[in-house]
């Protein structure tokens, strides 16, 4: 069974008039991969920083192994925290980078305890040496900073973060200044340096890549709150709210009633499905991923639409369908040209149900993208037509 480790109870936090964070309970354990993903102003950040001691709740309280931590500053607190931007110190080479809080802190002395001296020389290079080779840097002591890419440098500051043994790792966007391989690359570290360390690591993302790949639980938040807390596959396939199933990869959703156990209707027509549990005639949220869903002949379909934009994404297309003036957003691998009338088909565990909620009706219509299109055809025919005035 997994020890909790930190727990957040009714942390709300305000500046000004402002609510960042909204009465958030949360408990992480320990040796657990945490990522809290959201928007920009969701409150991700500022609950890192709560965790790690730079800013205090203006009401509730945080713990550590069962113990109140409001009042105890950074310093003192068992965490290191990577940021985006590296903080490398240009001046050292990476050996004195990565070695640098071990010569700050100091230890009790083994023949005395309560004495404090300096960690030894014989130690400090032991100890770095082992947290290169785990970033996989290992012979880069003597390089300089300004030798390596973003990616190495990167590796130096979980190195120089990890030496000092912390129990819990705070990282705020570290993989955001990196180009997408580098990020891709990273990602697949993180994970292999969290469980080889067994440290619990706190992961700060907008990225719902990076938070799928890397975590044991994702905490999805907005607007201060913790919208839904859950593994990645549980995020994926059963989104609580309309936020989340937008969010979290692409989604459809589409007003739905649901007539009964495992049977939901839309578009005035009826779909088996999994989804039980909900009043006769429940008005609901359907949720469609569109990986789930099948191109067929139109005389074939469940549903009858006309392809609106078709987008080549190298792997797949992105075709944009249009319903009865609803649009979808279909992925596959088969091609269908603007225009075309076609029909679809959704298999029962294409489908999944959720409970009406606030964001209902403002996510899951991909109108946007056809009309962002046709704004741009406008713009290019007027400019044409300045054109040819002049």
């Amino acid at each position: 069974m997994s020890k909790e480790l930190i727990r957040l109870s009714d942390c709300f936090m305000k500046f000004d008039d402002d609510v960042i964070l909204d009465h958030i309970n949360l408990y992480i354990n320990d040796k657990e991969f945490l990522t809290l993903l959201g928007p920009s102003g969701c409150g991700k950040t500022t609950t890192l920083r709560i965790i790690g001691g730079f800013q205090k709740p203006t009401s509730g309280d945080v713990f550590f192994d069962g113990v109140r931590i409001n009042d105890v500053p950074p310093h003192k607190r068992k965490v290191n925290t990577v940021f985006q931007k590296y903080a490398l110190f240009t001046h050292m080479n990476i050996f004195e980078n990565v070695a640098f809080g071990l010569r700050v802190n100091k230890v009790p002395d083994p023949k005395d305890p309560k004495r404090m001296i300096k960690v030894p020389e014989s130690e400090i290079k032991e100890r770095v040496e082992e947290a290169l080779a785990l970033v996989n840097l290992a012979g880069y002591g003597k390089r300089s900073v300004n030798s390596l890419s973003g990616g190495q440098q990167q590796r130096v500051a979980i190195a120089r973060a990890i030496v000092n043994r912390p129990q819990v790792l705070l990282l705020d966007e570290p993989l955001g200044a990196l180009d997408l391989k580098l990020r891709k690359d990273m990602q697949i570290e993180l994970k292999r340096i969290q469980q080889q360390v067994g440290i619990t690591f706190i992961y700060v993302t907008h990225d719902q890549e990076e938070a799928l790949t890397m975590s044991d639980t994702i905490v999805v938040m907005n607007e201060g709150k913790i919208q839904q807390i859950g593994t990645p596959e549980d995020i994926y396939n059963e989104p609580k709210n309309a936020f989340v199933a937008d969010f979290i990869g692409e989604s459809n959703i589409i007003d739905g009633v649901m007539h009964e156990d495992f049977v939901v209707g839309m578009y005035g027509r009826k779909f088996k499905c999994l989804d039980k549990g909900f009043a006769p005639n429940e008005p609901v949220d359907v949720v469609i991923r569109p990986e789930d869903i099948d191109i067929v002949p139109e005389a074939e379909g469940q549903l009858t639409g006309t392809v609106t934009e078709v987008t080549f994404k190298g792997i797949h297309y992105d075709i944009i369908v249009d319903f009865r003036g609803f649009k979808w957003l279909i992925q596959t691998t088969d091609y269908s040209p603007v225009g075309a009338k076609i029909g679809v088909k959704i298999d029962p565990d294409g489908f999944h149900i959720m409970k009406k909620s606030q964001y209902s009706g403002t996510f899951g219509d991909y109108s946007s993208y056809s009309s962002e299109y046709d704004e741009l055809n406008e713009d290019r025919l007027e400019d044409e037509e300045d054109g040819d005035e002049e």
